[in-house]
């Protein structure tokens, strides 16, 4: 039978929490339940009435999403957030924006690892008054769930482009090369900066070059597929994380074996693509000539051709980088190869 409304409210945790949290060993002080895997949380989200149901994303089952519509109809009052790694991020926002029948496959999600303390305070600002209210002496309002997202935002964004900051690049560089490790995946880094841009905020004013800087970030983003990570890691310098993505079907062999060779090919298209926008910008703050002007440097490295960790990789695409602006600007170049601009490249 389930609980009665007087009784407390519990959390159910699925999954190898391990994996979700720093302090692990901290989860028996919350009002929760541990199942290891979905087929148990079935079973358990069936006989209780839980306040809010939390998944591990790492190391679930490919069929996630009808798991979730199953545990929405055992539990449907339950609200369910899903326990993403950096890179699992974008297939969590679309969970959270499936809809099936009539509501949405999760509620939210949250970025790990986080500490258990963390966890409690978000999903108690997701679930409501109900969650775990015996519990906590008050329960998170709106104006403390405000509060939260305002903090993660700060935590992971740079506040004038809107892109990630360089602590959640580097991070989720870290996660995504160990993943592709694992699972025999491509990540490749672009390291860029606008060319000249000093020059520009001596002549139009620092307003003009922040406006340079946010159009080259809502131009990255235009460019480059849903699941690339874009960020500015300081000043004028910008990264791109580029990796094959949730849905990525499994590399063939021989499409790996040319991987460590060669940079993937829809990576160049995509910066060609970008200087190219970049190039036919239009600036107002720069007045008439405010156009075709703007010109990046860039490098690129590959995991695993020219590094097996983010350090190596950062490494060597600022030194492709350095080669690119030395040259005279206005190229991206590969790793090892700077006589080889990736514009000579078919």
């Amino acid at each position: 039978m389930r609980t009665s409304n007087a009784e407390i409210r519990k959390i159910l945790l699925v999954g190898d929490i391990s994996k979700a949290f720093l302090d692990a060993g901290s989860v028996c002080e919350l009002p929760c339940e541990v199942c290891a895997n979905m087929r148990d949380a079935m079973g358990v989200a069936a006989k209780n009435d839980f306040a809010a149901v939390a998944v591990v994303m790492s190391g679930a089952s490919s069929k996630l999403s009808s798991a979730l519509r199953t545990l929405r109809q055992v539990n449907c009052d339950a609200k369910i957030v899903l326990l993403a790694q950096m890179y699992e991020e974008p297939l969590a926002i679309q969970l959270v924006g499936c809809v099936s029948d009539g509501g949405n496959l999760a509620d939210d999600y949250l970025i790990c690892p986080i500490t258990v303390s963390g966890f409690y305070e978000a999903v108690v600002s997701v679930g409501g008054r109900r969650a775990v209210e015996a519990a906590a002496p008050a329960a998170v309002g709106a104006a403390e769930e405000v509060r939260i997202k305002q903090l993660e935002k700060l935590a992971t964004e740079d506040d004038l482009t809107g892109l990630k900051n360089r602590r959640y690049i580097w991070e989720f560089s870290r996660q995504i090369i160990e993943h592709a490790g694992k699972e025999d995946g491509r990540v490749t880094l672009l390291l860029f900066d606008i060319d000249n841009l000093k020059s520009y905020n001596d002549v139009y004013g620092h307003l003009a070059g922040d406006e340079i800087l946010k159009q080259a970030a809502v131009l990255m983003r235009r460019c480059c597929r849903g699941h690339d990570v874009v960020g500015r890691i300081g000043g004028d310098e910008f990264a791109v994380v580029f990796w094959d993505g949730p849905d990525a079907g499994p590399v063939e062999e021989a499409e790996r074996r040319s991987a460590t060779a060669e940079h993937p090919k829809e990576v160049i298209i995509i910066a060609k693509r970008f200087q190219r926008e970049l190039e036919r910008a239009e600036l107002h703050l720069l007045g008439p000539q405010g156009r075709g002007i703007l010109t990046i440097s860039g490098g690129l490295a590959s995991f695993p051709r020219d590094g097996g960790t983010a350090e190596e990789l950062f490494r060597q695409a600022d030194k492709a980088l350095l080669e690119a602006k030395r040259s005279g600007k206005n190229k991206i170049y590969l790793v090892g190869k700077p006589e080889s601009d990736i514009a000579d490249i078919e």
